[in-house]
């Protein structure tokens, strides 16, 4: 099942109606309450007593166990009251609450490794196949948001991501949420998600440049060696174009880049001449990762233009990953299982599905792949493959 990340409180206390967002670190009802953003988890009657010896002033209740009339107002002021399926919630997770509609995202996980950052639903890229369809609304509270959660982060996460939309719409504000993670966070690498057409300026180049992460990368879609197909995925005139002057333009900086291609009907059956090609054209790249389509959001809008069993295009797939790493390109596959690739490909194979939207069928159940295969998608409504067999 797909891990529920959004939901609405059944009860409030204690918070500022007129306040837009505020960002809470949930916290074992023992753990020291050390920030002003710490509340302790409440799942019984006795954490109340431990939150207050603890120091604590709020509380996220899980589940119906405890009634919000039975925590008196001195003992914890704020008080938020969620479903019981929110019971994966854990000491050191974010959470983003809106007080006025009582609307609550989960912003970070603290013990997964599948954790990213959502900067906007705005887009310049309209792709075909997009998980997320964008929207032009205005959403610039969430980079505020996000800044103030980065602090509050564990600085032991190995990594996380910033995703959209497209994250450099605005820029000069991203830049400095980079800015944050440099230095709250030094040690942790992050990958920002982007269609990579801003780099094509030169201001945008110099101050993501300029940040001086050591760990920082961005991941950029680039469909085609054609420039006509790379326009039609993402439905933009001219997006070829500026996303490869702006691999060029990072690249000449000395900034790390990794190159996305989603596989479907449209890339999968020249997927090989397109690994040809960057290799020949951009071997400098830090990494290509070719990844299996999730077939939600845009792509089930246009299934019957996007759908391709990937048994059809997995020799090519085979080629493309060999020309690469004969080139001294590193390129990994995402988001494929190991049935429905030829076994050369499974050391390139990657466990990268999310986790909360990462499943398996009934038949994996006696496969010797499945503790090393990624599984597939439970987000949206996936389609099975002719391939799919335990393997022995």
């Amino acid at each position: 099942m797909t891990l529920p990340l959004r939901g609405v409180a059944s009860e409030a206390r204690g918070f500022d109606i007129t306040q837009l967002w505020k960002v809470i670190r949930v916290r074992d009802a023992c753990a020291p309450r050390d920030s002003d953003s710490d509340f302790a988890i409440i799942k019984e009657a006795e954490d109340i007593e431990k939150a207050i010896v603890a120091g604590h002033s709020g509380g996220l209740v899980i589940g119906s166990t405890v009634e919000l009339s039975s925590i008196g107002s001195n003992a914890l002021r704020d008080v938020l009251i969620v479903p019981e399926n929110y019971g994966y919630i854990g000491d050191g997770d974010l959470i983003g609450y809106e007080p006025s509609s009582r609307k609550f995202r989960t912003l970070y996980r603290k013990r997964s490794n599948h954790n990213s950052f959502f900067v906007t639903e705005r887009c310049d890229n309209f792709c075909l196949m997009c998980s997320q369809p964008p929207r032009q609304v205005n959403d610039s509270w969430m980079l505020d948001e996000i800044n103030a959660a980065l602090p509050l982060v564990d600085p032991t996460t190995q990594a996380f991501s910033f995703t959209g939309g497209e994250p450099l719409l605005d820029w000069e504000r991203f830049v400095g949420v980079l800015m944050t993670c440099r230095d709250v966070l030094p040690d942790t690498a992050v990958h920002v998600l982007t269609n990579g057409r801003a780099f094509s300026r030169n201001e945008v180049v110099a101050a993501w440049a300029g940040v001086s992460h050591p760990k920082l990368m961005a991941g950029i879609p680039l469909y085609s060696s054609v420039d006509q197909v790379h326009d039609y995925v993402v439905q933009a005139k001219g997006a070829y174009d500026e996303t490869l002057l702006g691999v060029l333009k990072l690249k000449d900086r000395g900034q790390r880049v990794e190159l996305r291609i989603v596989l479907h009907a449209i890339t999968g059956p020249h997927i090989a001449d397109t690994c040809r090609w960057i290799a020949r054209n951009l071997p400098f790249v830090d990494h290509v990762a070719l990844m299996g389509m999730e077939h939600t959001g845009f792509a089930l809008a246009n299934e019957q233009r996007l759908w391709i069993d990937p048994l059809d295009y997995a020799s090519g797939l085979a080629d493309g990953v060999f020309a690469l790493h004969k080139a001294g390109v590193r390129a990994s596959v995402y988001n494929l299982p190991r049935c429905l690739i030829p076994r050369p490909l499974w050391p390139s194979a990657v466990q990268s599905i999310s986790d909360w939207k990462n499943g398996f069928l009934p038949e994996c159940e006696q496969c010797s792949e499945r503790p090393r295969c990624s599984g597939f998608f439970t987000s949206g409504k996936p389609r099975r493959s002719r391939g799919i067999t335990p393997l022995a």
